[in-house]
């Protein structure tokens, strides 16, 4: 018994020395970002390497542009689509996380009895976090982590999260996420996916365009890529053209 215990004593002391350790590395490069723009993300290098294993040549189109000259059409219906408390929360939004849960827990039920089972099951990680990262866990994700779906990947998320939210401004928050997210197959930020998809500079995206760019985001490359799931992107797109009117914005934004 003793034995077993030690180890479990030895794993959470190894894990705690693990975040202490990954807290350490991460603030000097969270702190860096208020001043600089970060020259690539974990994202993008993921992508690339992608590329190289299938024998192609990695694609990156990147236009790098200030907050004010993102059409504040697209940072509200960026905001309604992916956080609509990001104005008001600290990197968390418990209240969407509770209710991502229960949305999963019905649709749990449902399968359930569909498939003759009376008693629901717990949903695993994947539909827990089903519309319950903010803003900034997903820019912490980009900028720095995997796709791995873990705890402890969580946890550091966890970390990132909380010192990007202490070091950088909300509107610093929202401008480094509207420049580094994947809008398509080598197409990231707002101004190359404006570019791309519509052939104006992202400064001039009406309602309708902003809300088409912001429909594309959870998924560009297949489930809402416009050219494969033009209906889905479609719908997303209505929801959230009745969402935007509702977004409380932060200060110094659109």
């Amino acid at each position: 018994m003793w034995r077993w215990t030690k180890y479990v004593l030895y794993a959470i002391v190894g894990i705690g020395l693990g975040g202490l350790a990954f807290e350490a590395v991460t603030f000097p490069r969270v702190a860096t970002l208020r001043d600089a723009n970060p020259a690539s993300t974990s994202m993008i290098e993921t992508r690339a390497r992608d590329a190289r294993d299938s024998g192609a040549s990695p694609k990156r189109v990147q236009i790098w542009v200030p907050l004010e000259r993102i059409s504040p059409n697209l940072q509200r219906a960026v905001l309604a689509g992916e956080d609509t408390n990001f104005a008001s929360h600290h990197g968390f939004d418990y209240e969407a996380i509770q209710r991502a849960w229960e949305q999963a827990q019905k649709e749990a039920d449902k399968e359930a009895k569909q498939e003759g089972d009376q008693e629901s099951w717990i949903p695993n990680l994947p539909d827990f976090k089903r519309g319950a990262s903010t803003i900034t866990q997903q820019l912490a994700k980009n900028l720095y982590l995997s796709s791995e779906r873990s705890f402890m990947r969580k946890g550091q998320e966890a970390i990132i999260t909380y010192f990007l939210e202490r070091e950088l401004t909300k509107r610093r928050i929202l401008e480094l996420y509207l420049n580094v997210i994947e809008w398509g197959d080598g197409i990231y930020g707002a101004e190359a996916a404006s570019q791309y998809y519509f052939h104006k500079p992202s400064a001039n995206l009406n309602v309708r365009e902003a809300a088409f760019l912001s429909a594309m985001i959870p998924n560009p490359r297949t489930v809402f890529n416009p050219q494969v799931n033009p209906k889905r992107v479609a719908r997303r797109q209505r929801v959230i053209l009745r969402l935007m009117p509702t977004v409380k914005m932060p200060p110094g934004t659109g």
